[in-house]
């Protein structure tokens, strides 16, 4: 199931990206010459008009070859490889009177109408980012039909596990006072039944005084709310109920090299009883490098695992403090519900989900840039099959949402301005508008060969990452 929901992934958002450049330079008349899902020697394909359809031996990347488009350059935009020899003619639009040097397959000619260079810097620029606008309206497609097909997925229950105090502002700490497995039933005038009107009527509250209640026992508190920073706490501060039963657990973590299973129920951690997930997560996050002994229930009866906790920097989103967090590799669940919703209503969900997603990874990016994120979250094609293993394994929903997640990933991570990359490609766009004419072919086939060795790096970078981790160090 892993290898086949990884190749479904790739293959789809490549189609998709590709798809994306393939109709903006149609659109503005531009000859395309290839049209390649995949990278490297071609496997199959077969021609229809101008273009030829293939399918190639990688299926890491894909390219769009348009008319004109020198072969170094062309394949620099999706990271395409030559496959041994020239396709054919490279064009010089410069207006250079400079003679190809021996061996260079760079021959001057005239370009055409059709060709990519002859078009206008704008049309230029809308063919190469056509490919992200692609893979962003992909995820709101998809979030959109999650959302109309099978509802809101919420969380179907109000009951809570613990409250942690030490994130409470100063106005709401009488909510400590709400026992541990109690059923939130009230929120101000708002009566609750899944976890999104929890959190619905926290946001929504007005500034000053609200009630809480709650049953299982029976009791009401009160707090005092003053701006939004302070709702976010109290939610924070809220944990669900979710038992410590392991969903998954990822290749290669602690959890992995302890023998620790799906469907495991946590019991103890060093012999102090555990009652829900979160219990379990705190004990975790504050061990890191500590080793813990994990009391389990398996098939009826008990086992004993020992496990180390390895350390991971995360951004507190309150604070904005970097912590050390101790991660053993396991996914715990909790009981969903997918709630139906009008049609206008999923579009919303599915806009703002994306929008969602995209800050979270922009966030992500601006951590690892300026070091409050730890290069080693990074991961490779390796993270990425295991977690559209565990996405497909859970259900069409949960893999179409994931699908959404990894297009926009792969949008925004084009849109970076490295040369190979779309981002890359725009800005030497962007330096021709100044400078009104372009770089030459020699300067954007250095800088493509920078960017290349840029990528390359990266991709050793988190493919090394995840070696580490399936090896534990």
């Amino acid at each position: 199931m892993t290898l086949l929901a990884t190749i479904v992934l790739l293959g789809v958002l490549i189609f998709v990206h590709e798809l994306g450049h393939f109709l903006a330079a149609r659109s503005v008349g531009i000859r395309v010459e290839r049209f390649s899902i995949g990278l490297g020697p071609r496997i199959f394909g077969f021609q229809r008009g101008d273009t030829e359809y293939v399918i190639s031996a990688i299926p890491l990347g894909g390219y769009v070859k348009m008319g004109g488009m020198e072969d170094d350059v062309m394949e620099a935009i999706e990271g395409g490889a030559k496959e041994g020899e020239a396709e054919g003619p490279s064009v010089r639009v410069e207006g250079t009177a400079e003679r190809p040097e021996e061996g260079d397959r760079t021959v001057p000619r005239a370009p055409r109408p059709d060709d990519f260079d002859s078009k206008s810097v704008l049309a230029r620029a809308w063919v190469i980012s056509a490919g992200v606008i692609m893979n962003m309206l992909f995820a709101f497609v998809a979030f959109t039909l999650v959302a109309a097909g099978w509802g809101q997925a919420d969380f179907d229950t109000t009951r809570i596990s613990q409250v942690r105090v030490e994130l409470l502002p100063p106005g709401a700490l009488a909510l400590s006072e709400i026992p541990a497995g109690a059923t939130l039933t009230r929120i101000g005038d708002r009566e609750v039944e899944l976890w999104s009107e929890v959190v619905g009527a926290i946001r929504e509250s007005p500034d000053g005084a609200f009630t809480v209640a709650f049953a299982d026992p029976a009791g009401e508190v009160s707090a005092v709310l003053n701006d939004e920073g302070e709702r976010e706490r109290v939610l924070a501060a809220l944990d669900i109920w979710t038992e410590p039963v392991v969903r998954a657990v990822s290749p290669g973590t602690p959890a992995d090299r302890a023998g620790i299973q799906n469907g495991d129920r946590i019991l103890a951690v060093d012999g102090q009883p555990i009652d829900t997930w979160p219990e379990l997560v705190s004990i975790v996050e504050r061990s890191a490098d500590v080793e813990l002994e994990l009391t389990i229930e398996r098939a009826g009866g008990p086992l004993v695992r020992r496990v180390t906790p390895a350390g991971e920097e995360v951004v507190d989103p309150l604070t904005e403090e970097v912590r050390t967090l101790g991660r053993i590799g396991i996914l715990g669940t909790t009981p969903t519900v997918y709630t139906p919703v009008p049609l206008p209503t999923a579009v919303r969900s599915g806009w703002d989900d994306t929008v969602a997603i995209t800050g979270e990874i922009l966030a992500f990016l601006r951590d690892l840039v300026t070091g409050r994120m730890s290069a080693r979250n990074l991961g490779s094609i390796v993270t990425i099959g295991e977690m559209s293993g565990q996405a497909a394994a859970e259900g069409l929903p949960v893999y179409l949402s994931f699908m959404a997640l990894f297009s926009v990933n792969l949008a925004i991570l084009n849109l970076l301005p490295i040369p190979v990359l779309d981002g890359g490609h725009l800005l030497f766009l962007g330096i021709e508008a100044v400078r009104r004419r372009p770089l030459s072919i020699r300067q954007r086939m250095r800088w493509s060969q920078v960017g290349f060795v840029i990528l390359i790096g990266i991709m050793v970078l988190a493919l090394g990452n995840d070696f580490l981790r399936l090896f534990g160090r």
